[in-house]
């Protein structure tokens, strides 16, 4: 039987994505800010309602840019529940990650614990929009002001969530993007960082490029993280077809709630109201006292059938080698996320899926 996949990628249409790559090599143009970067540059700012961004060639350059172009030092509040790409770029970058549990509610940085997590040495805070759910970026807005903290969001999920009518994108100081294979939108590879104003792109898009200013002046300590003009047309290809795709998860969302609402021992993440959701992830978390089957036994009972969910995030970051010891690594600090990780379970959610697909998936939970 056919596997079923926890994602499937936005592809676009194969003879216009010839034509592009037909045009590009004509240009003889292939990278180093060529007319598709700046088309997709100025769709996307258009498409996500930010007023500036910059692409590059992954999801994970553009976190450890947004920390340099800030230049973000010391300590750095963050969560254990994320992709490990978030507290790699602080690591990078010789910050020292403070771990501060989540709301259950959401799985994002529960504001109500960062200020205890405050020392002398924090400079910032760098939460999540985890499974594109938008964070209380209005109380973390609040505390970083209190106390003069950068806010850099890791906005991997959130492609073209808002908040009543407004950008996710468009909170704290900055916000990164990935438009890796897996996500709503993707370029193949690839990412971008959004900031407020025009000086703040020139920076970021300085430090992208080496730290070139001109072909004779290097202003900074920059890297090589350009997207390519290849990939830029997949982008822009795409961009055409991210709401079908879009819609095509609401009902794929919408299928799942209807048919584990009642479900004992199972509990998902409920749309929030004013919140334009992306349906990037959906995630459940099973009570195994209620359910009557541990989240892994689940979790490998349809893995050997092929329907092929994930453990997301499992483990946490705190539990991994390069972070362990670090004392807000410590489960006793960190109760709701360590619930979290040992109890949830992504369904397969993506655009291509089919109802029967649904049905099978569905399957495995509602009728055991």
């Amino acid at each position: 039987m056919e596997q079923i996949t926890v994602t499937s990628p936005l592809l676009p249409d194969r003879e216009e994505f010839s034509r592009l790559v037909a045009e590009i090599w004509d240009s003889k143009w292939i990278t180093n800010n060529g007319a598709f970067h700046q088309r997709l540059e100025s769709e996307l700012a258009a498409y996500l309602k930010v007023p500036y961004i910059s692409l590059f060639t992954n999801g994970t350059l553009p976190l450890i840019t947004a920390l340099q172009a800030l230049r973000v030092t010391g300590e750095v509040i963050t969560t254990p529940y994320s992709f490990v790409a978030t507290s790699h770029s602080l690591w990078w970058n010789g910050i020292r990650p403070v771990f501060v549990d989540i709301d259950p509610a959401t799985c994002n940085l529960d504001p109500a614990r960062i200020e205890a997590a405050i020392t002398p040495r924090t400079t910032a805070i760098m939460p999540v929009h985890c499974y594109g759910q938008p964070c209380d970026t209005a109380a973390i807005q609040s505390i970083a002001d209190k106390y003069g903290l950068k806010v850099i969001y890791d906005a991997a999920h959130a492609f073209g969530v808002e908040r009543e009518g407004k950008s996710a994108l468009c909170a704290g100081d900055m916000s990164t993007l990935s438009f890796h294979a897996t996500k709503v939108y993707n370029t193949i590879e690839g990412g971008a960082l959004v900031c407020h104003d025009e000086k703040t792109k020139q920076r970021i898009d300085y430090l992208k490029n080496f730290g070139f200013a001109d072909e004779v002046t290097v202003v900074a300590p920059g890297i090589n993280s350009k997207m390519d003009e290849v990939r830029a047309a997949y982008g822009l290809l795409n961009l055409r077809q991210v709401d079908s795709a879009i819609a095509a998860r609401r009902h794929v969302a919408r299928r799942y709630q209807d048919a584990l609402r009642d479900v004992a021992g199972i509990r998902f993440l409920n749309d929030t109201p004013g919140v334009r959701h992306n349906y990037a992830y959906f995630p459940i978390f099973i009570n195994a006292d209620e359910f009557g089957e541990t989240r892994d036994e689940l979790y490998f009972r349809m893995r050997e059938a092929g329907v092929l969910g994930r453990r997301y995030f499992y483990p946490l970051i705190s539990d991994f080698s390069t972070y362990s010891a670090l004392p807000s690594a410590s489960r006793s600090n960190l109760p709701v996320a360590y619930s979290i990780a040992d109890s949830v379970l992504c369904l397969p959610m993506h655009h291509a899926l089919t109802d029967t697909d649904i049905d099978r998936v569905l399957s495995f939970i509602t009728r055991r």
